[in-house]
């Protein structure tokens, strides 16, 4: 898939917050690896510009560790973790790989965008959605699983996920996690039998 660099028509520099953080991400790395502290940067950079890497955040990053901007350009195109448009507040990314999808993902993602008003891969108008549907997040066993911003939202289907685009819609907190109470990977019910005890 092709993937274009947007420009935000102005500068980018780092906050003086994230100019400190900077140096202490790139002083892991040996002196001779230091371009390496390229993926934390972008990450960093991403998060100053609310969500997303513009081109020139980008070119900021290959300045501050003195490597070719088309070196950053590769890296910044190439992992879909970095936004290179601007997006919503809250960027849902739904699963639809096959555990989510046979646990009911179809559902949620018609949920999100029809709660956005949106087609997947759209920003809503009053910008607060972006919806994706994305490969495995890694959850497989308390899936269906979206991804909101940084936060895993499982055991999902599609009346609970329109509660919590509901709550967010309204500004409430949500609390990340099973939205059933599971813990960790735990079975859904309580079927684990003790043996020889």
């Amino acid at each position: 898939m092709k993937r274009t660099l947007t420009s935000q028509g102005k500068p980018f520099i780092f906050s003086s917050k994230n100019q400190k953080r900077t140096a202490e991400i790139i002083a892991q790395y040996p002196q001779d690896r230091q371009a390496s502290a390229i993926l934390p940067l972008l990450d960093l950079a991403q998060r100053q510009a609310e969500g997303w890497l513009p081109k020139e955040a980008i070119e900021h990053v290959a300045d501050v560790l003195k490597i070719p901007q088309m070196r950053a350009y590769e890296v910044a195109t190439f992992y879909t973790m970095f936004n290179l448009s601007p997006r919503g507040k809250y960027l849902l990314q739904v699963c639809t790989t096959t555990p989510c999808q046979l646990a009911g993902s179809d559902d949620i993602l018609k949920t999100c965008n029809k709660i956005a008003a949106v087609p997947q891969g759209e920003t809503s108008k009053d910008g607060l959605f972006t919806v994706l549907e994305v490969e495995c997040l890694g959850a497989c066993v308390n899936g269906p699983i979206v991804q909101i911003n940084d936060d895993y939202f499982e055991d999902l289907n599609a009346e609970r996920m329109a509660t919590i685009l509901n709550d967010l819609t309204l500004g409430k907190q949500v609390k990340p996690g099973s939205v059933i109470g599971r813990q960790s990977s735990a079975p859904q019910e309580n079927t684990v039998q003790e043996e020889g005890l």
